[in-house]
């Protein structure tokens, strides 16, 4: 096999549209490829960032147009028994394909690759231009052009008739990323383009088409690989038999595909494996799996035709949903043991894909460890990610819950969209089972809950929806290539149950979504709902500062400022921000204010939400908040935000997260004290217990002995001394073991009698940035170090730090800026919860 990559020379064209600008009527630009329009027109300079101030907006009118990508190339004529393919790993997303001005294909799906043989046009000789030199190389012109996605759809829904969805764009009438078409937390900006990688590739005889290594563990601790195989033979010579070999280290089988046949399995045994587990419960190791396809010895050497690799990892997974005196669980087990899964919804890193980096991708891998999850859920909205993001997932121990891509909309199960669901479905399951990170298969979005409540039934009249694509196809396509890995028909959902059965978001069966906070009710009322699973939860909250005014450049800036607004997709977004704010703290008129107390309720809610859930394990046995990251610098759910600047709520979830954590909960009516102990020893020691005055006077202590089992939660009573304050206004009860820590307040921020300035605060230059050192004279809540005001490459390792009085605590700046020390010792950089409390700016 012979590949060669055609990524450089492409040029792209701007062909048309209804409301396609003069200036850019026929306009030529070079193109990246990989790449996409909007990327290819920004670096000519012909458009605005789309990513700033209004901009997005403005580009409306490429919603319609259409786009042509131009290569001129120099290929060979095929050799003699050779197969020549052009093979598209990605088109975004529908396009007519052209060699030499010969239409030889068309597509309509993003989430797919596609091949074509080309032997004819290389064969005939070219577009006439002449030849590429003396190796007779004939030159040649691709030409791909991309037409409007979003007319297509509208072509589409006009022919199978209009189904509800949650945006206005018909995105469930083509198979492309959803949020290309905006959402509550994404633009507008419908890209076009090749966004893969695109190749020829030389054979001869047969190449590997599929290759899907299962690997399990045997009971006997070794490991069993099942190696699927399917080749495609070219065709062009009498079919013979095959050799096919398969390796991992000094474990080897070999088996002959006959000449009539074109699928086979090899079994490996690997005896005494190394287990994979996911983060916080062991090592990851991986095994290198190596597969040759051959013509069979006899007298001459074989001759290799083609190779293929994997990186696989043993362990085994299910998701228990065995009935209990509750309902039905959710809890994934893995090698036996079962697994609290703590976790982030993940979207598409940035709106346009092609930036999308290995290296982006393990940095926000590693902030998702960093925040002590093991989860990530790839939303079905977005796209099935490259491989680096399963291979860095391997690495790190971050299990994937994978949605099939159908998100907030009912999808027509007619032709022609049947045909690419199957296709996108057989071929992604194909690509993705070798990972042993990937531990669920989930059907869609929401879509089984918009059906039950959202009045799509009476809307469809009978039109399909969907059903039979989350109940019938997927989990067959599932369980003919993927047997091992459980599947789900959708989040939420009610295993086994119809759509009129019990309802897929019930707080005692299966995966819930929890989205009456944040829509209606208080962060507080996370307590009303003791899920089994809990897959989506969130609260929203604006970018770092940095972010934030590197992308909108209102003046003045305000939540109500054009820019600020238009990179704020939430319906009613800022008045629910607000609203969440008023029971807890005065909502502040100034916008540095503003920010900064806005920033701190998502944190505290979010926070506030996966306490609750934890301290219910096992009922409750997963919460993955949504959402991890952003595609594009906005106020959204986001802990990381879309410059990779970690959020307040980042650091909470650090804390909240932690292996070990104490928090007060509320249980018969009385506060209890919730002890998780998520790691694989005993908990055991003594506990602290200290009610006291916010200026650090003792009103009643206490000492508890502390033993809570391996990976369990404990709840300790909590005497009536230490739970019931004199002065609600003025107390807290600080609650310390080893190195987890609560403290837990008798009122609100808005109630409590803070002292407004309770820090003495200095900085030093230290190697690699600043040492801010900080001192409370007074209880001091939620202490945060803003340095990406200074710099924008500025960074605290801590934030949301909270002493009680007397207490001091250091926070250590990375930057390569020189900085003023003074700045980082007073607001708005260095903040708390006091200081909004006291209505200082």
């Amino acid at each position: 096999m012979e590949r060669e990559s055609l990524h450089e020379g492409w040029r792209m064209t701007v062909l048309s549209g209804p409301a396609l600008p003069a200036d850019l009527a026929g306009a030529e630009v070079p193109a990246a490829v990989p790449g996409c329009a909007h990327l290819d027109l920004l670096a000519a300079g012909l458009i605005p960032d789309p990513c700033q101030d209004r901009n997005e907006a403005a580009l409306a009118w490429a919603h319609r147009a259409e786009w042509r990508y131009t290569l001129d190339f120099a290929a060979a004529p095929p050799a003699p028994g050779e197969r020549t393919d052009l093979v598209f790993d990605g088109l975004d997303t529908v396009t007519t394909i052209e060699l030499d001005g010969r239409r030889i294909g068309a597509t309509a799906n993003m989430h797919r690759g596609h091949r074509f043989d080309i032997r004819g046009p290389l064969t005939a000789g070219g577009n006439g231009n002449g030849n590429g030199g003396g190796d007779g190389a004939g030159r040649h012109t691709l030409a791909v052009t991309f037409h409007s996605a979003l007319e297509h759809a509208e072509r589409l829904q006009r022919e199978l008739g209009e189904r509800p969805r949650a945006y206005p764009h018909p995105f469930n009438m083509v198979r492309k990323m959803a949020c290309s078409f905006g959402w509550d937390w994404g633009p507008d900006l419908q890209t076009a383009g090749i966004w893969k990688p695109v190749r020829l590739e030389r054979w001869h005889t047969a190449r590997i088409a599929a290759l899907r290594p299962l690997a399990t563990v045997t009971g006997s601790g070794a490991g069993r690989v099942e190696v699927h195989l399917r080749v495609e033979r070219s065709g062009l010579e009498p079919a013979g038999d095959l050799l096919a070999t398969a390796r991992i280290a000094e474990h080897e089988v070999r088996t002959v595909i006959p000449a009539a046949a074109d699928e086979a399995v090899l079994t490996l045994q690997v005896p005494d494996v190394l287990l994979w587990w996911p983060a916080g419960h062991g090592d990851q190791p991986l095994y290198g799996l190596d597969v040759t396809l051959a013509r069979p010895g006899g007298a001459e050497p074989q001759r290799e035709l083609d190779s293929a690799g994997r990186r696989i990892g043993f362990r085994t997974v299910t998701v228990d949903t065995t009935p209990d005196e509750t309902g039905t669980p959710f809890t994934f087990v893995v090698n036996g043991t079962r697994i609290f899964a703590k976790g982030a919804n993940w979207i598409p890193d940035d709106h346009f894909l092609t930036r999308i980096t290995r290296e982006r991708l393990a940095r926000r891998i590693d902030q998702a460890l960093g925040a002590h999850m093991n989860m990530l859920r790839v939303w079905g909205g977005g796209i099935y990610e490259t491989d680096d993001f399963y291979d860095l997932c391997d690495e790190r121990g971050i299990l994937v819950w994978q949605d099939f891509l159908f998100a907030c909309a009912a999808y027509p199960e007619e032709e022609p969209l049947r045909g690419e669901v199957e296709a996108e479905a057989r071929e992604n399951v194909t690509r993705l089972c070798s990972h042993p990170s990937l531990v669920l298969w989930n059907g869609g979005n929401e879509n089984l809950w918009g059906y039950r409540d959202w009045g799509w039934r009476e809307e469809l009249a009978g039109r399909t929806w969907g059903l039979g694509y989350y109940l019938e196809l997927l989990p067959r396509i599932v369980a003919e290539l993927d047997p091992g890995r459980p599947y789900a028909d959708g989040s939420p959902y009610t295993p086994g149950q119809a759509p009129d059965g019990i309802h897929p978001n019930d707080q005692d069966h299966g995966s819930r979504h929890e989205w009456e906070v944040w829509n209606r009710a208080d962060y507080t009322h996370y307590r009303d709902h003791i899920p089994r699973f809990c897959s989506e939860f969130g609260f929203q909250g604006p970018p770092a500062w940095a972010t934030l005014t590197d992308a909108v450049h209102d003046d003045p800036l305000t939540p109500l400022s054009p820019g600020f607004r238009q990179h704020q997709k939430a319906e009613d977004g800022n008045g629910k921000l607000e609203r969440g704010l008023a029971p807890h703290l005065p909502v502040p008129a100034d916008f540095t204010d503003w920010h900064w107390a806005t920033q701190l309720n998502q944190a505290r809610a979010v926070a506030f939400g996966i306490e609750h859930f934890r301290s219910w394990w096992p009922r409750t046995a997963g919460a993955v908040v949504w959402q991890l990251n952003d595609c594009w610098p906005a106020t959204s759910w986001a802990a990381v935000d879309g410059a990779g600047r970690p959020k307040p709520l980042w650091y909470a979830l650090r804390r909240a997260f932690a292996p070990r954590l104490l928090t007060v909960q509320p249980r018969n009516g009385r506060p209890a004290l919730a002890a998780v102990n998520d790691t694989a020893r005993p908990w055991t020691g003594e506990l602290r217990l200290a009610r006291q005055t916010l200026g650090g006077v003792i009103r009643a202590e206490d000492k508890i002995a502390l033993d809570v089992p391996p990976r369990s939660a404990a709840l300790l009573p909590l005497p009536g001394a230490l739970a019931e304050p004199g002065k609600p206004e003025e107390e807290v009860l600080v609650v310390t073991a080893d190195d987890a820590r609560t403290c837990h307040l008798f009122a609100e921020d808005r109630e409590l009698a803070y002292r407004p300035a309770p820090l003495r605060a200095e900085a030093v230059a230290v190697p690699g940035g600043y040492r801010v050192d900080v001192h409370a004279e007074s209880f001091a809540r939620d202490i945060a170090v803003f340095a990406d005001r200074l710099a924008p490459d500025a960074e605290a390792d801590d934030m949301l730090v909270t002493l009680a009085a007397g207490e001091s605590h250091s926070f250590l700046v990375r930057t390569a800026a020189a900085l003023d020390p003074a700045a980082l010792t007073r607001p708005p950089v260095l903040r708390t919860a006091n200081d909004l409390r006291a209505g200082r700016s």
